[in-house]
Order: C-alpha cells, then sequence, then structure tokens
C-alpha cells in the first residue's frame, strides 16, 4: 500500500519554504518526481539523488541540501496547493510524501478615510483597517483630545482564518492582523486629525498676512529705487 502521510504547511508570503520526503524510499525505484496539485512535476530525481528541474515557477523552484527535497523560493500565495512526492518503480507509482501548503500574505493597513469636525474640540475619525482580501471599519469620537471608539470592537475572522481586528489604545488607533504564523500591525495617532483650535488659526493667519504685506512691501521699495534710477 502506498505511504499516505499527509502533512499541512503553512508559509509567510515571501518566504523559503523545504519540501522534505518524509519516507523510505521503495527498493528498485527507479526516479522520484515533486508534483503539484498531482499533475505538474516540479523536480526529478535519479537514484543517486540528483535532481533535475522540471516546470521552474520563474526560477523559484530548486533542489535542497537534502536528498530528494526540494525549496520554494519566495513563495507566493498562487504556490498554495498540494505537493507531492512520487516514487516511479517497475510496479507503477508509489506515493511517499504529501504536503497540503497554504501561502498566507500578511501586511496590513489603516486608512483615515474621512474627519468630520463639528467644532475646534470635537471631531469623528473614520478609519479603515485592511489586508488585501478583507477589511473592517470603525469610527472614533474625540473631545477634548479624549477619543472613544463607537463600533467594531471585536476582531474579524476572514475566510482564511485570519483575525483582523482595529481598536483604541492611549488614543493610538491601532490595526491588527494576525493568522498561524504572523502578526502584523500599523497604527496612527489621534493627535495627528484634531482640529487646530480658533486662536492657532487666527495667529496663523494673522502670521500669513503680515509676512505677504512685508513682501510687498519690500518689492514695492525695490521696484521704485529701480524706475528712479533708470530715469536718472
Amino acid at each position: 500500500d502506498d505511504v499516505r502521510h499527509l502533512k499541512r504547511l503553512l508559509s509567510l508570503h515571501g518566504r523559503d519554504l523545504l519540501l522534505k520526503l518524509q519516507a523510505d524510499l521503495p527498493e528498485k525505484f527507479l526516479l522520484v518526481n515533486w508534483k503539484i496539485n498531482k499533475t505538474v512535476t516540479l523536480v526529478r530525481f535519479d537514484p543517486s539523488g540528483k535532481p533535475t528541474v522540471i516546470h521552474n515557477v520563474t526560477g523559484r523552484v530548486q533542489s535542497g541540501e537534502n536528498k530528494f527535497s526540494v525549496i520554494l523560493k519566495n513563495v507566493q500565495e498562487v504556490d498554495s496547493g498540494l505537493y507531492s512526492a512520487v516514487a516511479g518503480t517497475l510496479e507503477g507509482d508509489k506515493l511517499l510524501t504529501e504536503y497540503k501548503v497554504t501561502v498566507q500574505v500578511s501586511p496590513v493597513e489603516l486608512i483615515v478615510d474621512r474627519v468630520d469636525s463639528s467644532s475646534s474640540e470635537s471631531c469623528d475619525l473614520h478609519v479603515t483597517c485592511r489586508t488585501h482580501n478583507a477589511h473592517i471599519s470603525s469610527t472614533f469620537r474625540c473631545v477634548d483630545r479624549v477619543c472613544i471608539q463607537g463600533g467594531r470592537e471585536r476582531p474579524e475572522v476572514t475566510t482564511s482564518g485570519a483575525s483582523l481586528q482595529v481598536y483604541l489604545l492611549h488614543n493610538v488607533i491601532i490595526c491588527n492582523h494576525s493568522n498561524q504564523v504572523h502578526w502584523t500591525q500599523d497604527f496612527n495617532t489621534t493627535e495627528h486629525f484634531y482640529p487646530l483650535p480658533v486662536w492657532v488659526i487666527a495667529v496663523c493667519t494673522a502670521a500669513l498676512t503680515l509676512i505677504l504685506i512685508v513682501v510687498l512691501s519690500v518689492w514695492l521699495c525695490i521696484d521704485r529705487r529701480s524706475r528712479t534710477c533708470k530715469s536718472k
């Protein structure tokens, strides 16, 4: 009977993944094929362990240091699938090892969609926490530089089994994404979005006006002197 050892492997996007032979080779075998989804042969080994790459996915498939092992370089989400090592014998093919590979993409991004300000003391922050295949939104109410979350405090579980959550910690909005192999987060402080007090706006406006008056006066003075020199 075939030796069937189905193993599940989780890998993070961009990592290298080693597929090792997890079974004894049958006597007088002719070759060992590593296949994906039971159809495409990636690497073929002769009985001495010498590899021949049959189907190389953009240069990212190579043999490993261990005999009859394969390395998937810089794995992408499209590399997810069923990988199997099959020994060819005179009696037929014999399944040696199977891996169910799942490549998970982890980057997460926090986006401030909109800032609604009703006065200089309060505002509403509408944010979205997203990954490549999921997103979650929430609203934060800020009054006198103190913010509270209006909803979506509980994490949302994506179809791939990952968890996506957006929450507030010490006036810092945190977007957290975690799965079986990795976790990552993005964040932003609420202070960046507080409306400016009225007195700050007034001072800035007055300062800009004064600067414009000074620049205009200097330019008029230079222009007047230039015309006087030309007339003389």
